[in-house]
């Protein structure tokens, strides 16, 4: 699974996921991409089930481009341990994302493929995407 090697520190505060993406919100590699339409956090189990869903369904065509990368940590405390004597430890990691950003990219296959490969991909994320094709795509 993903995670960071390194971190500068070791626990991240919760914030907020406000407004719109505006980075990381373009096709860059492929020709077809899944695309956030609202905001959240992706676990790196999730990311991993999605890869693992698409490169499945394309059969080992073409390419896949994870776009999104968990760098931050999320805290738990034990079950059943009394509130206070600080943050519990880093249980998994998680991508921030803002509505608009790409966050898988498929190419090198046809676009009937490409969709259902990414639908498959979409099922296994807890946010709502949308299928979109790169402008300059030509069949």
């Amino acid at each position: 699974m993903l995670q960071p090697k390194r971190t500068k520190f070791r626990k991240a505060q919760k914030g907020k996921v406000k407004g719109m993406a505006t980075r990381g919100h373009t096709i860059a590699f492929g020709s077809f991409a899944i695309k956030a339409i609202e905001p959240g956090w992706i676990t790196a189990r999730q990311l991993e089930a999605a890869r693992v869903a698409v490169t499945r369904a394309m059969k080992r065509e073409g390419q896949v481009w994870i776009r999104i990368f968990p760098d931050k940590p999320v805290t738990r405390k034990p079950a059943e341990v009394r509130m206070g004597k600080g943050k519990g430890a880093p249980e998994y990691w998680v991508a921030v994302v803002k509505p608009g950003t790409i966050l898988f990219e498929a190419g090198g296959v046809n676009i009937a493929t490409a969709k259902e490969a990414l639908a498959l991909a979409d099922g296994k994320l807890p946010l709502r995407t949308k299928f979109t094709i790169r402008k300059d795509y030509v069949e």
